[in-house]
């Protein structure tokens, strides 16, 4: 049995708000830089420069990627061998969020309550999503999600009989109704199967993947290349202004489902995609 202070997880996650916001993951550079070269629209290219000066400004100065510094979303695995020790997990989870969004001068996005909505302050609660796993580390991915691509983002109760081509349509059809409004070029993540809340959060978990890395699932990935060359030739570009990159990848997650149920849920994220995952 490993021992972890829980304090060791609240550092790491406070360093991870300010990486994430400052800093844009190496899958993602590299999906702007092949964009910068292969966009053949000329607004479509001027706003990928713009973009790309944006971010290196970003990390040269120490600064966020953008004024929307998200709400923070946590995955995090404890493995069933580790034995967490002073103090509670959620707690220090907060707390790191805490002190990196108020170390980082990171804005502060989170309200107490849906309807009568007082600022935190210190952008608290998390959105944390937790798994016991094998093995004695815990993994962290944090991911702040800005909510003008959440607010993009559907789910879909599909029958059974509306199958794949239903599935194709649901992806399409969120991607067309998000337009401009998700920052493009978008990232996006796709659950199909379980029930409601797990087509969502595995959409949501998808974003999270690296761009590079497909399913292990033939059909899988078939469907993500599919799509991304379906949503590229809605011609939405960058900035939605017109292009050939209205999306950088279309990442799908599976999972078993009820015979009477097809759940789709499509998680839009814009261009920075922000991810960072530590293992401790």
């Amino acid at each position: 049995m490993r021992e972890i202070d829980v304090k060791m997880i609240s550092d790491n996650v406070a360093e991870m708000c300010i990486e994430a916001n400052y800093y844009l993951s190496e899958d993602m550079k590299s999906c702007l830089n092949n964009a910068v070269e292969s966009e053949t629209g000329e607004l479509g290219k001027k706003v990928l420069n713009s973009l790309k000066e944006n971010l290196d400004i970003a990390a040269n100065d120490m600064i966020p990627i953008c004024q929307d510094t998200g709400m923070a979303v946590v995955f995090i695995k404890v493995g069933q061998d580790v034995h967490l020790t002073g103090g509670n997990i959620e707690e220090a989870i907060n707390n790191g969020v805490h002190k990196g969004y108020v170390d980082g001068y990171l804005r502060k996005s989170v309200v107490k309550d849906p309807i009568y909505r007082e600022n935190t302050k210190d952008n608290t609660p998390a959105i944390i999503h937790y798994s016991i796993v094998q093995g004695d580390k815990v993994e962290i991915t944090l991911a702040p999600k800005g909510f003008g691509s959440e607010n993009m983002s559907k789910v879909y109760m599909l029958k059974p009989a509306d199958g794949i081509e239903g599935v194709k349509n649901a992806i399409l059809s969120a991607v067309k109704d998000a337009g401009p409004n998700a920052c493009p070029p978008m990232v996006i993540g796709v659950g199909i199967g379980g029930d409601f809340e797990k087509a969502a959060i595995m959409s949501k978990q998808a974003l999270t993947r690296n761009v590079n890395e497909h399913s292990d699932k033939e059909y899988v990935r078939e469907l993500e290349k599919e799509m991304l060359e379906k949503i590229n030739s809605l011609g939405i570009g960058p900035g939605g202004l017109g292009g050939k990159n209205t999306a950088f990848a279309v990442n799908i997650n599976t999972y078993p489902t009820h015979i009477a149920g097809l759940p789709v849920a499509v998680n839009i994220c814009c261009h920075v995609n922000r991810h960072v995952t530590r293992v401790l």
